[in-house]
């Protein structure tokens, strides 16, 4: 009789599988990538001296475009390179006021953007002609190369090729 058992439940089975192809919608278990997440990356902010300065430095050196800006003058702009949309809030932006405990929110640092380069070499040297700062000269790992240059108010960008 457990034979019998085994055949009856493996034919229920397939029956209720075979349902559940025919009927997705019905079947299907709610999906977790359709939710959004509830913390999303939106930006990174650097806290600048001169927006209209920063503005002119990360479009006209690093590719950057403008997304958002106010006119000349304004405490605030957004540029954005492919899927990296940077914050660029000056001294009078909301973005820059002075925390609680008094501590006044600054450029520099070390934390950083890191923008992905090929043949990081000629990128390096055609900068240092146009007279941009460097923090380091280029370090080689087993990841790849990079090198630290710093924007107008000493901001550090990563540039980094990958190895080969």
């Amino acid at each position: 009789m457990s034979i019998w058992l085994v055949a009856i439940l493996f034919c229920v089975g397939l029956l209720a599988v075979g349902w559940a192809v025919e009927n997705p919608s019905v079947s299907a278990q709610p999906d977790d990538k359709d939710k959004m997440p509830e913390f999303r990356a939106g930006a990174v902010r650097y806290q600048v001296k001169d927006v209209d300065r920063s503005v002119e430095f990360y479009t006209r050196h690093l590719g950057f475009k403008v997304e958002q800006q106010f006119g000349e003058g304004a405490p605030f702009a957004s540029v954005s390179n492919g899927g990296l949309t940077l914050w660029l809030s000056g001294p009078k932006s909301s973005g820059a006021r002075p925390l609680p405990d008094g501590r006044k929110q600054e450029p520099g640092g070390w934390n950083r953007i890191v923008l992905q380069v090929d043949d990081l070499p000629s990128h390096v040297e055609a900068m240092k002609k146009a007279g941009l700062p460097f923090r380091n000269e280029i370090e080689k790992g087993p990841g790849g190369k990079q090198i630290q240059l710093e924007d107008p108010d000493g901001n550090p960008i990563e540039l980094f090729e990958p190895a080969s």
